[in-house]
């Protein structure tokens, strides 16, 4: 008999099974990652009280627990609200995602940000401190001398290595130069402002001290709290999502180059043109 069924399994069943077993993992994993495990163990015990009641005909109490269940779907969705929406933001920027957005003929510079964005939507989600500087017009090598030289191309599966508690290189800032990691472990100036919130960290004063020293752009992921921030020309922009991030940076970083290489290149043209006029004006 068991031959028999197992002759007549087919594909489909052993596609129909994995994609079970895979959800069901996925659910338990997420119960255990959070502090939601009590109340789905709750949960569990009002199904089987609810099926107890209806194999020994309590009605009213049957009827409660039916009532109380109903109302609980609700409650629960608004209990579990911030561990959807990271499994809904996991969803958007997994590995299949990210490859299928990946293209070999992007800039370097716009590849470097999708790398970080998804980096710091992982760390984020696991809750790992992360301090990464974009450097701009203004050169930040006394800053890459206090760290070690990487010189990598931008991955989101090396920016959480380094970023890994424990690592060598996790306490310190990651610098991205040209679209590349080139330097991590770097020591920054703190911001001596004494206006910043109370409850921010070393990693936050470092980033708004390093974007009050230079032009740069500093990324924070904050490990208490998983909470993405920006710091540009000193202001702090907190609680990101990675859509928000993803969107400064590509102003800052792409947008605003272009714009600034465009001014560069009129007032060029613009000093060009003066000069030949000068000279045919004196002939």
């Amino acid at each position: 008999m068991l031959w028999q069924n197992l002759i007549a399994v087919t594909a489909s069943d052993v596609i129909d099974i994995a994609v079970v077993s895979f959800l069901i993992y996925q659910a338990v994993k997420l119960v255990r990652e959070t502090s939601s495990a009590r109340i789905i163990r709750g949960v569990i015990v009002l199904i089987v009280a609810m099926w107890i009641s209806n194999m020994l005909q309590l009605t009213m109490v049957n009827y409660l627990f039916q009532t109380v269940l109903t109302w609980g779907i609700l409650v629960i969705a608004i209990v579990f609200q911030p561990e959807l929406r990271r499994v809904l933001e996991r969803v958007g920027k997994s590995k299949l995602s990210l490859l299928m957005m990946r293209n070999d003929a992007l800039p370097i510079e716009e590849r470097a940000i999708l790398e970080i964005v998804h980096a710091c939507s992982e760390m984020s989600w696991s809750r790992t401190g992360a301090l990464i500087i974009f450097e701009r017009r203004e050169n930040l090598s006394d800053v890459i001398k206090t760290g070690t030289v990487v010189n990598a191309d931008v991955k989101d599966e090396l920016v959480r290595n380094i970023f890994y508690e424990g690592a060598p290189l996790h306490d310190g800032a990651m610098i991205i130069r040209a679209g590349r990691i080139h330097a991590a472990g770097c020591v920054l100036p703190l911001s001596p402002n004494p206006n910043l919130a109370k409850e921010l960290g070393t990693r936050h004063r470092a980033a708004v001290g390093m974007s009050e020293n230079a032009d740069s752009l500093s990324l924070v992921v904050s490990e208490e709290t998983g909470s993405i921030s920006v710091a540009i020309d000193g202001e702090l922009q907190r609680h990101l999502v990675p859509e928000q991030l993803d969107e400064i940076l590509r102003t800052e970083l792409l947008i605003h180059e272009e714009e600034e290489q465009a001014e560069a290149e009129l007032s060029l043209l613009g000093k060009l043109f003066g000069s030949i006029r000068s000279r045919g004006g004196k002939k």
